[in-house]
């Protein structure tokens, strides 16, 4: 096994142990990139949404409850579990569908298939940046033509980045939990053939957390 792997592994059960401990951990509200994106996604005629890192839900079911039709995508069978439940409590049941699934893998989607694509923190996680890149090919693959990806990551003027256990590659380690800190030449390679609409900071949290939300659509 990898270091990569192991990181993966444990990140993943960090995950399962936190929502087990702390169910509806982020609470009900959406957050306020979810609220931003269902703006952007709707500007752009989008009806259906993939999640990718949707945890328990808050900003899937917001999706769902603002008319989008919601694939939410987690690696913690927990907060999937949660996600669902929360959706038959509202009665968004049938707007909202959840798919177990690592970000390392590829996506269990057809090509063209989704109109728009959300990622909060998603892809600041335990992932190197040649996953990274990975994910968003996927992102890119499973977009239809004008498709828009919205993610948010953490950054590197964030009071943690270079702080904490390092795992390398703008990894380090806090409270058992792993972020990939971003620069913004990460953030522009990310973008390279894609409409780049942009890039806006945000703090989020107690800490706060700094963070980049990013906005890029497909060519039609």
């Amino acid at each position: 096994m990898t270091d990569g792997q192991a990181l993966a592994e444990a990140q993943q059960m960090h995950w399962q142990r936190t929502y087990t401990a702390h169910p509806d951990m982020y609470g009900g509200e959406p957050s306020a990139p979810a609220v931003h994106a269902a703006e952007v996604f709707r500007a752009a005629w989008a009806r259906d949404v993939l999640e990718l890192g949707a945890g328990h839900g808050r900003d899937a079911l917001y999706f769902a409850a603002e008319g989008f039709t919601v694939q939410a995508a987690d690696f913690s069978a927990t907060g999937l579990e949660q996600l669902r439940r929360a959706a038959l409590a509202r009665g968004l049941e049938d707007r909202v569908t959840t798919v177990a699934h690592d970000a390392r893998e590829p996506l269990p989607l057809a090509d063209a298939s989704v109109d728009a694509v959300f990622a909060h923190m998603l892809l600041c996680m335990a992932l190197s940046t040649k996953e990274t890149r990975a994910v968003v090919e996927e992102i890119r693959r499973v977009l239809r033509p004008g498709g828009v990806l919205v993610y948010t990551v953490r950054h590197t003027g964030d009071a943690h980045y270079g702080t904490g256990v390092a795992h390398g590659d703008g990894i380090f380690e806090h409270g058992g939990f792993a972020v990939h800190f971003f620069d913004r030449g990460l953030v522009d390679a990310l973008a390279d053939g894609w409409d780049f609409q942009e890039v806006h900071a945000f703090e989020e949290g107690e800490l706060p957390r700094c963070l980049w939300r990013v906005t890029q659509s497909l060519p039609r």
